[in-house]
């Protein structure tokens, strides 16, 4: 996806994440682009990708609200999705990956280190990672040989942030958020290695925690509550994979 439109996506499940979007507020495409300060190309792109994540719901007349999402259904939506990923690197791992699928890994994890390793990370970092990260996990998919496992995370994605490419920037808070993404890329290093080494217990073992991690952000959902602020929805994003 491209940067602009990468970036209106995150940031709108940003300020969901913050509370700064409530559940039940409705949204407009001229008054919303004209807060990001883009064009009203991305946010339309931005509000079908965030309906089709269940964060939005179209009105029918025009325009869309924010929907109210539990945590229950976070959680549910991301132990299903690790339940799934973990039994493809499982596989994959079991199959052995091809030289052009081992060749590609190798590749996006080079890429990654490249990105980290200036000890930093930026929105314009985030849309190179979200393409890299998204690839990766579908390399894994497609060497787990399993075509059900695909039809069960498409029909998945449609839950809240249950989604792998569902990212969320925290841009007030870059150092944590460099070491969130960083980890994450970690995380890479360590399935590939087990999938390479035909470590299929190994592999599927990271696969879930990379994905249930993801819960660490409904554990901060509740802590704000807890505090009072103002937050009606909750971002289930990968809190270590971004997915």
């Amino acid at each position: 996806m491209n940067k602009p439109g990468q970036h209106v996506i995150s940031r709108l499940r940003q300020m969901i994440l913050s509370g700064e979007l409530t559940s039940g507020q409705r949204l407009a495409e001229i008054p919303t682009a004209e807060q990001l300060g883009v064009s009203r190309t991305p946010v339309r792109i931005a509000f079908r990708t965030l309906e089709q994540e269940g964060l939005l719901t179209k009105l029918s007349g025009r325009g869309y609200i924010v929907r109210q999402v539990t945590q229950a259904e976070i959680s549910g939506s991301v132990e299903v999705r690790g339940v799934l990923e973990g039994l493809a690197a499982r596989q994959a791992a079991e199959n052995t990956l091809s030289k052009d699928q081992a060749d590609e890994l190798v590749q996006l994890l080079k890429q990654g280190d490249d990105l980290f390793a200036k000890g930093s990370i930026s929105e314009q970092d985030l849309a190179i990672y979200h393409d890299m990260n998204q690839r990766f996990h579908q390399i894994i998919i497609a060497a787990s040989l399993n075509p059900a496992i695909a039809e069960a995370l498409s029909r998945n994605e449609h839950l809240p942030f249950a989604s792998v490419s569902a990212l969320a920037f925290d841009r007030n808070n870059l150092t944590s958020e460099y070491r969130r993404f960083n980890f994450a890329h970690m995380q890479h290093h360590a399935v590939f290695d087990a999938i390479s080494h035909g470590q299929g217990s190994r592999a599927e073992a990271i696969m879930r925690e990379h994905a249930n991690a993801t819960l660490g952000y409904a554990k901060t959902f509740s802590q704000m509550k807890e505090k009072g602020e103002k937050v009606q929805v909750i971002n289930g994003l990968n809190a270590i994979d971004g997915h």
